[in-house]
């Protein structure tokens, strides 16, 4: 599949995992607390820290119409779209500061922009990477604009179908771009485990010959490790400093204790999964004079006759394989056999 670079660093199935911790509105509305995120994404071991560049302004207009109510049921029923981003966005001004902070810690620091002003205020920050949200994949202007800046693109694929998909792919690649991975995403916060369908995460992978991971909105972290073992190759989390914190997304954020361990469990998996491989490991060589093989379990005298009462496959592995047993059954003994010995064609007879 086609390889791409983050900063520097390879994101593709070959490479290690690459994790992204998603501030999003856990800030909230603090700076303090924004940097202090970035520092737990480190000490938890993430790859980036993913930012959101938009404000209520770019995304929405401030109307108390029906149509510009957030969904019933969701978990900000009640509230207009515009109320909600005014509360959820990060202030522009904060995030060459926490790009700077970022880099210094050894972290990629990138961001999700929502329009074109988004995009120009992104470049003049220099950020290695562009993330295209769920939301905006059927943006296909914005999508061309952020492809046009050249810069690896990883795009989150929540509510589309394939032909959206290939679509957005197909404009990303006639505007220039080039490095794109696509993320498998269930848009609903938070996600339930059997929405997820992570066995598209291959699937998607071979369709479109790209890098694929998870943008995962699940509570806790099984799912993430899950689809790591299916081979996502990014994985991108909400990350808080506490969930007793009230804030638009702390209800479906890992807190900095639990991304560690998230992280830890896929570098785990990561080592588990290897390669195809049918040969005994170093490990099991080792073990393999443990396995069963033929054995006197009785004093047999010279002429006497194998039995099934004086031979039986027993631990350990020093004699003749247990697949010789009825070839040996019947024959006579050459030599005098005491109980112990492993069996071997030399001391039976060939008739």
């Amino acid at each position: 599949m086609t390889l791409m670079k983050i900063a520097g660093r390879p994101i593709s199935s070959n490479a290690g995992t690459y994790v992204i911790a998603e501030m999003s509105a856990n800030h909230g509305q603090d700076y303090d607390q924004a940097a202090k995120i970035v520092h737990a994404a480190k000490e938890a071991g993430a790859d980036a820290i993913k930012l959101q560049t938009y404000t209520p302004d770019t995304l929405t207009i401030d109307s108390a119409g029906e149509l510009f109510q957030t969904a019933k049921g969701s978990l900000w029923e009640g509230r207009s779209l515009y109320e909600l981003y005014g509360e959820a966005y990060t202030p522009w001004d904060w995030q060459p500061k926490l790009k700077e902070v970022a880099n210094e810690l050894g972290l990629a620091c990138f961001s999700t922009p929502f329009d074109f002003t988004a995009v120009g205020f992104l470049e003049r920050m220099n950020v290695p990477a562009y993330k295209v949200a769920s939301f905006e994949l059927v943006d296909i202007p914005l999508v061309r604009k952020i492809a046009q800046t050249g810069k690896p693109v990883i795009m989150s694929t929540g509510m589309a179908t394939c032909e959206e998909i290939e679509e957005a792919i197909d404009a990303f690649r006639q505007a220039g771009g080039t490095e794109i991975a696509l993320l498998k995403c269930t848009s609903a916060y938070p996600s339930p485990p059997e929405a997820m369908n992570l066995r598209t995460i291959p699937d998607m992978a071979s369709r479109f010959n790209a890098p694929v991971g998870l943008s995962d909105h699940t509570l806790g972290i099984a799912v993430s490790v899950a689809a790591v073992a299916l081979g996502a190759c990014i994985i991108e989390k909400h990350l808080t400093l506490s969930r007793a914190t009230p804030g638009p997304d702390s209800a479906f954020s890992l807190e900095p204790a639990e991304f560690k361990q998230m992280v830890d469990a896929i570098r785990v998996v990561e080592k588990a999964l290897g390669r195809v491989n049918y040969e005994p490991t170093a490990t099991e060589k080792a073990s393999r004079r443990f396995r069963r093989s033929l054995f006197a379990v009785k004093d047999i005298k010279a002429g006497e006759r194998l039995t099934e009462e004086n031979i039986r496959s027993i631990r350990p592995g020093y004699g003749l394989a247990p697949k010789y047993l009825e070839q040996v059954i019947g024959r006579q003994a050459v030599r005098d056999i005491a109980r112990g010995t492993p069996l071997q064609w030399d001391v039976v007879s060939n008739d």
